[in-house]
């Protein structure tokens, strides 16, 4: 992401702003660039900072440097490695796998300083941003069956994109969505107008959202 596009997402009225730290990834971004984000933050707006596996020193180190209160895991980061980034707060991705996401969601019960489980598409193993649909039929049945009673709130993701994002808000009724290949004109360079389609089309069918 650069600057100019969390400029423009909170114009269009984004409630957060995601910057990748994850050397593998072709979006991972340095700290200086993120401080030139942060900079166009808007009031209001969440500044998230998204890793991967990476070690909770060098989480916390980041999010003191930057004065990030909330971060974003996409690996396989369990629950003691998140209880120990305390007292930030976490949004922790879970992998949906068909017949498995009711398991993998049973350790997030107790975790305090979680505060949303990010549904993650199951079919790749690049963690995020990779524009592959989820599973939202799996999604729904673990929905149906209680499995999210009790957990922290819902937040879709995998394949987002304007044209989509409204059904999936009407039939998964999550507590946020999350965007990142859906709004891209190329990789890394978000597309105005499809920032604006797709906050439009989320706010929508979901005032909430």
């Amino acid at each position: 992401m650069r600057p100019e596009d969390a400029a423009a997402a909170c114009a269009l009225g984004a409630d957060a702003i995601g910057m990748i730290f994850h050397p593998a990834s072709p979006r991972n971004i340095a700290i200086d660039r993120a401080t030139l984000i942060i900079e166009q933050v808007a009031p209001f707006v969440t500044p998230v900072g998204v890793f991967v596996d990476a070690p909770a020193a060098q989480i916390k180190e980041m999010a003191n440097a930057l004065g990030l209160r909330i971060v974003q895991l996409n690996g396989k980061e369990t629950p003691d490695d998140v209880a120990a980034l305390r007292p930030l707060r976490v949004i922790k991705a879970i992998r949906v796998v068909r017949g498995q996401l009711q398991t993998a969601l049973q350790p997030w019960h107790d975790v305090k300083n979680v505060i949303g489980l990010l549904m993650e598409s199951g079919t790749t193993n690049e963690p995020g941003g990779t524009g592959v649909a989820n599973d939202w039929a799996e999604v729904i049945a673990a929905q149906d069956a209680g499995a999210f009673r009790n957990l922290p709130p819902l937040i879709a993701a995998g394949g987002l994109t304007p044209d989509n994002v409204a059904d999936i808000v009407r039939t998964v009724r999550p507590f946020a969505v999350d965007v990142s290949s859906g709004v891209e004109r190329e990789r890394g360079v978000k597309s105005p107008e499809k920032l604006e389609h797709f906050i439009r089309n989320a706010r929508s069918a979901d005032p909430d959202v």
